[in-house]
């Protein structure tokens, strides 16, 4: 099975920007959830989906490269991959210049499921999303 990518545009606004006229680096974290957010959505799970479905991902780490800073109106492209998902969602990031592909940033974020009523984390990943990735449970 192709794991789910997906590719998003942004375009820096100017309350992104620091003293230095670059994204302050803080704001990166925002462009992951909105890439995040749509590749989760591609497969029909994005947060209020995992809610109903008796489950919250908090994020439990992040990791972010820095390759080159972006400026106010430039545009990104942003593409967020799962590359990880029977233990925990694991995604991968890559932010780039949307004109001329320079890299920008890559990143890296791990999720794991809690269970929304008892508040205790799932050393698996629930069934609900294997069926929303259209793949067996494992036994």
């Amino acid at each position: 099975m192709a794991l789910p990518s997906i590719e998003i545009q942004v375009e820096v606004p100017f309350h992104d920007v620091d003293a230095m006229a670059v994204v302050w680096h803080g704001h990166y974290l925002k462009y992951l959830e909105l890439a995040r957010c749509a590749l989760l959505r591609s497969f029909a799970y994005d947060y209020p989906e995992m809610r109903a479905s008796g489950y919250v991902w908090p994020i439990v780490e992040c990791q972010l490269k820095y390759l080159r800073p972006a400026r106010y109106g430039q545009r990104l492209r942003l593409r967020a991959t799962l590359i990880e998902y029977e233990n925990r969602l694991r995604i991968d990031y890559l932010l780039l210049d949307a004109t001329n592909g320079e890299r920008i940033c890559k990143a890296q974020s791990t999720q794991v499921a809690v269970h929304l009523e008892s508040g205790e984390m799932s050393l698996v990943s629930p069934p609900v999303l294997f069926e929303r990735l259209g793949v067996p449970v494992p036994q």
